[in-house]
């Protein structure tokens, strides 16, 4: 074998080394993306699911809210209207006792 030979052979095993070690780099660079995705999916899902949880937790809120606010109106018509029948039974009696004071001297 003459020495360009040998040289031709030499620089086709690097030229197979490069080769070997550039597909490795494709396949460990693939694998990095493919785990890179996989990592942003899950945040993805994990944040949904927390901003999910965080609008079924505000609206849980506001209702009980709204609950407070109705059962806060109740207790006030309540007794309001009780006040109102209070004044109005008072002024019934008034004008009983005028009437009768009227028609009896």
């Amino acid at each position: 074998m003459d020495a360009s030979s040998r040289v031709l052979l030499e620089l086709a095993a690097r030229e197979q080394a490069l080769d070997a070690k550039i597909e490795a780099a494709h396949t460990t660079a693939r694998e990095q993306v493919q785990a890179a995705e996989v990592q942003a999916a899950q945040i993805l899902k994990d944040a949904e699911a927390q901003a999910q949880a965080m609008t079924a937790s505000h609206e849980q809120g506001l209702e009980q809210e709204v609950q407070d606010i109705r059962s806060q109106a109740q207790a006030q018509a309540g007794t309001q209207a009780e006040a109102t029948r209070e004044r109005a039974s008072g002024k019934l009696q008034q004008a009983i006792e005028t009437i009768m004071q009227a028609v009896l001297p």
